[in-house]
């Protein structure tokens, strides 16, 4: 079970990076660092696009408006963090 509890971790380990590689991307692409007419660029935006949309969409019809402001990926960032949390405070349950 403990084989179990760390793959776990694992996965909301790499959900976590991917989130904050689709934040940070996001800033560079919206201050002209990156270019989405460079192929790599693109295409990579759009594999994390593809990812995380589904998700930013069910957070954004829970939030209200925030023009110019998306707190999706934020909130999506704070729920992985409690996960996290919860699982390890009952780490107990996997023994």
């Amino acid at each position: 079970m403990t084989s179990l509890f760390q793959i776990l971790l694992m996965i909301l380990d790499i959900a976590k990076w991917i989130i904050l590689a689709h934040i940070i991307m996001s800033w560079l692409i919206n201050f002209q660092v990156l270019n989405l007419r460079q192929q790599l660029v693109a295409q990579v935006w759009n594999g994390l696009n593809r990812t995380l949309e589904p998700v930013y969409n069910k957070v954004r019809s829970v939030l209200p408006r925030t023009p110019g402001l998306d707190l999706a990926p934020l909130l999506v960032l704070v729920a992985l963090y409690a996960l996290r949390i919860v699982l390890i405070n009952n780490m107990a349950a996997f023994y």
